[in-house]
């Protein structure tokens, strides 16, 4: 489309009407496209459902050729065995077979055993000559033991595969002989596969097995062989023809696999004999490779001479040949292509002629139209100047830097507190990488943001620091993605806050409240001298617990305060109870077992970030349930109780009392594990012990080893817990 500047249509140039688009002409436009569209779609839908009729149409017509052809090649290989088991079951034959079975293979031992030779070699020689099993023959006639050299024949073989009788053209097949035996099942028919024979001839050998006379049918009745060789080009490759069949490029192969390659059997024009040709199985979208890999499938593939064809094949029974037939794809489909071609032609034209009657409307219309499209034009221009007059107001008067990024780091829109910030004017950070305005490592840190927020769709926030003017600021960043409804390409909405100012009263804040815990903690310790820094050695273990659990910091500050307030309730116990050195009973007991509770509730009306006082009214539960005061267990207790219940058991074992010396570190880990899984959670402790082990805890906590007292959380009487 061609730019319209304001100025031309605010001139009412009329002189290029065709240049001035509307919303109502873009319509009709879009309309068109779509309609052209589907009008493809369709016209193509239809096309490729008449192809795929036609496909299944041929695909029939082939199939139906196919077994036509099957059903002719299996014929005749059949008629090769019947007219060698017709020979086999001679009674001649049989009878001469058996007596040399019973003879051990010994001649001598047959009565008139020339006479008998003699019929048999002719009646295998009028066999031979009636059903085609004879051939060229070169050199004389000779005698059966003697070296031939003939294309076609009939033989006679003993059980062991000694050639008793032969034709005088059956050819010297020793090794496929042997072959043939060797993997025929005994008592089957036999098979000597296509091979080139004399002259390069192709040539076929068929085997039928011999029984005795009177004999069962078992394979101790086996007593020889009859085989027969024969030439095929003459008999077999004719029957591929389809009688009748009018199509040019229509053909039947038969191919058999020869490990990694395809073998022509039958002829075909690039090959001068049958046999010659031969093409690798990972040809690719070989048609004869298709057809040995999936007999009896159909599919467009490419022939022996990289034509594109219509295939399908069968499995000769019996035999390992691949029956394939085949006709070229242009000649099967040529119909079908020009019908879709003419199809295709006539809609172009259609849309053609309806396009150019609705471009001569619009043409005509958009001339009356252009003075109309000027006025509203100039109406929102006016309008969209108001706008970003207005959105500029807005955001200049907020004291935060606003930036528009793009998803390539480039800056699109900037407020004047930014432009400030960098001491450039609000125009000039149009188009500036944002390490030309914030240095290359924030610029890293920024579009980091700005590329997660984009990529998730979800605003990102974050905080850090930035050193400038002699002193450090904090700064919250927002980084908001903008799609591409907004109307701009993707970008990001920055949002710079600075909240150095928040951030200092709070760790005011943060420090009036350790002022004020230090000041309960010293209470408490006046009041009880052998429970002097205990809670703030709690608050040490636990905060390092936390810190090995990689809990939020916010969980981590809370298990140092409610270890460090933990005995605030002790100042509602007699002071002559906390310095008792004797067995104290189970009301003293109790009462300063609670004084944890009472902790709590004297803090409960302070506001604290993290749940310290939930913190301090679990610390007595056990993970098995067992505990109190709501007898909860597992992850239903926070998991800053179970840090704070670990370490005020780790401070008390390893402390003394004034009833007991303190526990060696090893003794107090092995009390602690003794009581994981009912008070204890596991992976508390095990984080106190990679803490003591790995991270310098022992050398640190060597020191508990100072006098000092604690009964806040006693066992009855006799068990010794790591609340002693």
């Amino acid at each position: 489309m061609v730019s319209v500047s304001p100025s031309d249509l605010l001139d009412g140039d009329m002189t290029v009407p065709w240049r001035r688009f509307d919303r109502r002409a873009l319509f009709a436009i879009g309309l068109l496209l779509i309609g052209i569209g589907v009008g493809v779609f369709f016209v193509l839908r239809f096309g490729a459902a008449e192809a795929e009729r036609d496909m299944r149409a041929w695909q029939d017509r082939l199939g139906i050729v196919i077994e036509s052809r099957l059903e002719a090649v299996d014929q005749w290989v059949g008629a090769q065995y019947q007219t060698l088991d017709e020979l086999a079951a001679n009674t001649s034959l049989k009878l001469y077979m058996t007596q040399l079975a019973l003879a051990g293979g010994d001649t001598e031992a047959i009565a008139d055993e020339p006479a008998e030779r003699s019929y048999l070699r002719n009646l295998l020689i009028a066999t031979a000559d009636q059903a085609g099993f004879t051939g060229p023959v070169t050199g004389p006639e000779i005698a059966a033991d003697v070296t031939r050299e003939g294309s076609a024949g009939i033989a006679l073989l003993d059980a062991s595969g000694r050639l008793l009788v032969a034709t005088p053209g059956m050819p010297v097949i020793d090794a496929k002989l042997s072959e043939v035996l060797r993997t025929t099942p005994k008592g089957a028919h036999g098979l000597i596969d296509v091979y080139a024979g004399l002259g390069g001839a192709p040539t076929m050998g068929f085997m039928t097995p011999v029984r005795a006379l009177q004999s069962d049918g078992g394979d101790d009745a086996l007593i020889g062989y009859v085989i027969g060789v024969k030439l095929i080009e003459t008999e077999l490759f004719p029957r591929l023809k389809q009688p009748g069949a009018t199509e040019a490029t229509a053909e039947a192969l038969l191919v058999r696999q020869e490990g990694a390659v395809v073998r022509f059997l039958s002829p075909i024009p690039v090959a001068a004999k049958p046999l010659e040709h031969a093409l690798a199985l990972d040809t690719p979208d070989l048609a004869e490779a298709y057809a040995v890999s999936t007999p009896g499938g159909f599919a467009i593939k490419r022939d022996y001479r990289d034509d594109e064809v219509l295939t399908t094949s069968r499995k000769v029974t019996g035999m390992p040949w691949v029956l394939i037939y085949k006709i070229d794809r242009e000649e099967a489909l040529a119909e079908s292509d020009a019908r879709r071609q003419r199809l295709l032609i006539a809609f172009f034209l259609i849309i053609g002629v309806v396009s150019a009657a609705l471009i001569a409307v619009w043409f005509h219309a958009s001339s009356r139209r252009a003075g109309e499209a000027a006025a509203r034009f100039r109406a929102l221009a006016q309008r969209h100047d108001r706008h970003q007059r207005f959105l500029t107001l807005v955001t200049d008067s907020q004291p935060n830097d606003i930036a528009i990024v793009d998803e390539k780091g480039v800056v699109r829109y900037g407020n004047r507190t930014l432009a400030q910030a960098v001491k450039l004017e609000p125009s000039e950070l149009i188009g500036k990488a944002l390490a030309a305005l914030f240095g290359p490592v924030a610029a890293r840190r920024i579009d980091a943001h700005n590329r997660q927020a984009l990529e998730t769709g979800t605003p990102v926030r974050e905080t850090h620091q930035i050193e400038g003017d002699g002193h450090a600021r904090v700064v919250q960043s927002v980084h908001i993605p903008l799609s591409e409804a907004f109307g701009i390409p993707r970008s990001v909405l920055l949002v710079n806050e600075d909240i150095t100012e928040a951030i200092t009263e709070r760790e005011k804040r943060a420090r009036g409240l350790r002022d004020l815990v230090n000041i309960l903690l010293s209470v408490v310790d006046r009041r009880d001298p052998y429970s002097a820094n205990h809670s703030m050695r709690v608050a040490e273990v636990a905060k390092a617990i936390a810190e090995e659990m990689d809990l939020a910091p916010t969980l981590t500050e809370t298990v140092e305060i409610a270890g460090s307030l933990m005995n605030l309730g002790k100042i509602f116990v007699p002071a002559e109870l906390l310095t008792a050195n004797r067995p104290l009973t189970a009301e003293e007991r109790k009462l300063i077992h609670a004084s944890v509770l009472t902790s709590a509730d004297l803090l409960a009306g302070v506001a604290f970030d993290g749940p310290v006082v939930e913190t301090l009214r679990q610390m007595l539960e056990h993970v098995d349930g067992s505990g109190e005061p709501k007898g909860i267990g597992g992850e239903a207790i926070l998991p800053t109780a179970r840090v704070c219940a670990v370490a005020n058991a780790f401070v008390s074992l390893v402390s003394d009392r004034a009833y007991r010396p303190r526990l060696a570190i090893d003794a107090a880990i092995d009390v602690l594990l003794g009581e994981t899984g009912k008070r204890y959670e596991r992976g508390v402790v095990a984080a106190l012990i990679n803490r003591l082990d790995n991270h310098g805890g022992r050398a640190r906590w060597a020191k508990f080893d100072n006098p000092g007292g604690e009964r806040d959380v006693l066992p009855p009487p006799g068990r010794r817990t790591p609340s002693d």
